[in-house]
């Protein structure tokens, strides 16, 4: 028996988020809006987007001892993620530095502060944590010796999801671990290094599984995500939204195809799902704010014509059994995923 659907291990930031008409060149200035501060960090933001959607979930990061440490803290307590993982102290609280324009698309630059001190011993002191979440899910914005020690402490029958962003080459004892590994074109491409991936979502997804994960999904903004294992290769489509605010929307789809994988659906359903939770994410301003509930999710799914809960489009949002809006989809517009 678990007690946690999902475990996130990864970053906690504060995000200083400002609007821009357009972001700027090399050694240009230019004016934005009132800066914002809001909880974010991929791990903090997966965290809140799972248990919004009614996953048990649980964060293991670090955070400084300071007033961005203690916004992420009470966002996750909000959300109702168990902090019970998060440590406090060893160096400030990250920061991301974001600038969204009128597109909504964004750009960011962080700064990893506390994240950077969460270390290898840190995990092996949780082992009892690993063991008791049924998924687990981490990123690049923490040393990448913590992320392999998360594998090395998983559980007997656990599943291990990974989102390397920032990308970088992994080793292979990570990749086989990876059941999904979440990739967009550009990660896919660091990941795969100097190797010819071709030049369609397919080639990179079958170069990638080459390299030892047991799935790939590679996420693909307006046209869904393509979802790839050994028994083949589908395309998952959108939901057409208009975008506000892209920030968080792959840490969105990444909690929502985590958990619902857990639950017992397909790559695919649980796909499905993650794409309607990353259409409903970009709808609304900043990350962690714009994350939806079950119940929002479903009702973006009616809302769009064509898209109903008997629509065929959806039937793989929902493993067998499933209520509508209990289960998960992928992001419109935005790109981000």
């Amino acid at each position: 028996m678990y007690d946690y659907d999902l475990l996130v291990v990864g970053s906690a930031n504060a995000d200083l988020v400002i609007g821009v008409e357009r972001r700027p060149a090399a050694g240009e200035t230019v004016l934005g809006s009132d800066l914002a501060v809001h909880p974010g960090g991929k791990g903090a933001n997966q965290a809140v987007a799972a248990a919004r959607l009614g996953a048990r979930t649980a964060l293991l990061a670090r955070v400084g001892d300071d007033a961005h440490g203690r916004l992420l803290l009470d966002s996750q307590r909000a959300a109702g993620v168990d902090p019970v993982g998060v440590l406090v102290g060893g160096a400030p609280t990250g920061v991301a530095l974001i600038t969204v324009d009128p597109s909504g698309d964004n750009s960011i630059v962080v700064s990893p502060g506390a994240n950077g001190r969460l270390a290898p011993e840190d995990v092996r002191a949780a082992a009892g944590l690993l063991r008791a979440s049924r998924v687990v899910s981490t990123q690049l914005e923490i040393p990448l010796e913590t992320v392999v020690e998360a594998v090395r402490n998983l559980a007997p029958g656990s599943r291990f999801v990974l989102n390397p962003s920032p990308p970088r080459p992994l080793p292979e004892e990570l990749l086989r671990a990876c059941d999904p590994l979440i990739v967009n074109e550009h990660e896919a491409k660091v990941i795969l290094g100097g190797e010819e991936a071709g030049d369609t979502p397919e080639d990179w997804a079958r170069a990638l599984l080459a390299h030892g994960p047991r799935s790939v999904v590679v996420t693909l903004g307006a046209e869904g995500a393509l979802v790839a294992s050994a028994e083949g290769t589908a395309r998952v489509p959108s939901v057409k939204v208009e975008a506000v605010d892209t920030t968080g929307a792959g840490d969105a789809f990444t909690a929502a195809l985590a958990w619902r994988l857990g639950a017992g659906a397909s790559l695919a359903q649980a796909a499905a799902y993650a794409a309607r939770v990353g259409a409903a994410a970009v709808t609304k301003r900043g990350a962690q704010e714009s994350y939806p509930t079950a119940e929002e999710v479903d009702a973006l799914c009616c809302a769009d014509p064509g898209a109903t809960a008997s629509d065929g489009r959806f039937a793989a949002g929902r493993a067998p059994g499933q209520e509508p809006g209990s289960a998960p989809d992928a992001s419109g517009r935005g790109g981000s995923l």
